[in-house]
């Protein structure tokens, strides 16, 4: 029961991740966000770094596939996202995340020759048509000024995560959930930390109190706690298995976004959302 368990914190925790960006983005520079994430990830796993706790067990060419695991993510998917969320809310990028199942199992199919039955490509077309009928229709307002664009770069976001799993899911039998986490950490402070030194990057011109705490919950419980149970999890279980778990993200999130930031879904929305959950529902359902 412990990698349910879990998948099950990883999503809730990656659910508040989107109200508390949407919250930070309002008084800080998403760059600056970012980088200061990464950083305080980085510094939390140092001392288990320094004191032999994080193991891995390099073979020659390991380099490329930690290369691209830390370019899919954290370094574009979080790019993808805090942009994503300055433009549509965080009910509905969080219901985009449900696309996720889908496309690990195109990626598991592609790059690992898992078979899928003709159902879970149903299932995808399904999640797909609710996905595009939740952003052509989405409605701009205060929180989310062009909700199709959006909608459509936390979809790449996606797009990167799935690249993520796969690769650590390779990478897992030579490296520990807290080398994966570490290796990411440090790409990202790395790729931020370039990138704020551009004229794109804005430095706080003061620190406020409640953003740089929220700031610091990032980094050290989403970044290094999410992302450790979840390539933890991933390691033990198989990849479908674990990419349904996401499912609970536009969920979570929903109820969050209702509860914290007062946003509300309309009977549209609740329709396209249903129709997403329906394949992803078809797409995971054990054949008779």
């Amino acid at each position: 029961m412990l990698p349910y368990l879990a998948l099950t914190l990883a999503m809730f925790l990656w659910s508040s991740a989107f109200i508390v960006l949407k919250y930070v983005f309002q008084f800080y520079h998403p760059l600056a966000v970012l980088f200061a994430r990464m950083l305080i990830a980085s510094l939390c796993l140092l001392p288990l770094a320094m004191s032999g706790r994080i193991r891995w067990r390099y073979r020659r060419g390991d380099w490329r596939w930690l290369l691209a695991m830390g370019l899919a993510e954290p370094c574009l998917y979080f790019l993808f996202e805090a942009n994503a969320l300055t433009y549509t809310s965080a009910s509905q990028a969080g219901v985009i995340t449900a696309t996720l199942p889908m496309l690990m199992a195109v990626g598991a199919s592609l790059f690992l020759g898992e078979r899928q039955p003709r159902q879970v490509w149903l299932g995808i077309a399904l999640s797909f048509a609710g996905v595009i009928w939740l952003s052509m229709d989405s409605r701009a307002g205060p929180g989310a000024p062009d909700p199709l664009l959006g909608n459509a770069l936390e979809f790449c976001a996606m797009v990167c995560a799935c690249g993520y799993v796969l690769i650590a899911k390779r990478l897992s039998t030579r490296y520990s959930p807290l080398a994966i986490t570490g290796i990411q950490a440090l790409a990202g402070s790395a790729w931020f930390g370039l990138a704020m030194l551009t004229p794109w990057g804005q430095w706080p011109q003061r620190l406020l109190l409640a953003p740089s705490l929220w700031v610091l919950y990032l980094g050290a419980v989403i970044t290094l706690g999410a992302y450790g149970l979840y390539t933890w999890a991933v390691s033990r279980i198989p990849v479908a298995r674990a990419g349904a778990f996401n499912n609970l993200i536009p969920v979570f999130t929903v109820l969050l976004a209702w509860w914290l930031l007062g946003e509300r879904f309309e009977a549209w929305q609740g329709l396209a959302g249903v129709l997403v959950f329906a394949g992803v529902w078809l797409s995971q359902r054990k054949q008779a």
